[in-house]
């Protein structure tokens, strides 16, 4: 596992581009952490690392946002957000196993830990915990 302090907005969003300039098709990244931890501005920085331009917030109500990208391997990105999600028969309903299995987008995962199992086994977790005002430790593992 490996952890980085971030100590602003800004620096939470250029972890995320970074890590999306490493990312291809098929890939998968959930994130788990409290409300207001950075999990929403880690994506808005990946999106950007993908030459996403729209704006990107989060889809606690929709649940899955979606976005084509087409200066990158990468040719869609998948936004979902399991936060107001009880049950793994709602999730079922979602649909997302069609998403997880796209061989040509980027899957990420707000609030996995409500996934479960059905989690994909090849996936990137990143762990968001507020440690001050603006700081935030982020850990991952692949």
């Amino acid at each position: 596992m490996k952890s980085k302090i971030s100590e602003n907005f800004g620096q939470t969003q250029r972890l995320g581009k970074e890590l999306a300039k490493t990312l291809k098709g098929g890939s998968a990244v959930c994130l788990y952490g409290q409300l207001g931890a950075g999990k929403t501005t880690f994506v808005q920085g990946l999106a950007k690392g993908l030459g996403i331009k729209q704006r990107i917030t989060s889809p606690t109500f929709i649940i899955v946002r979606k976005y084509k990208i087409s200066k990158s391997s990468v040719k869609s990105f998948y936004h979902i957000d399991l936060y107001r999600i009880d049950t793994s028969s709602d999730i079922k309903n979602l649909g997302l196993d069609e998403i997880l299995n796209d061989k040509n987008a980027l899957v990420v995962i707000e609030w996995a830990e409500k996934f479960g199992s059905e989690l994909p086994k090849k996936r990137i977790d990143i762990y968001f915990e507020n440690i001050g005002k603006d700081e935030r430790k982020i850990t991952w593992s692949k």
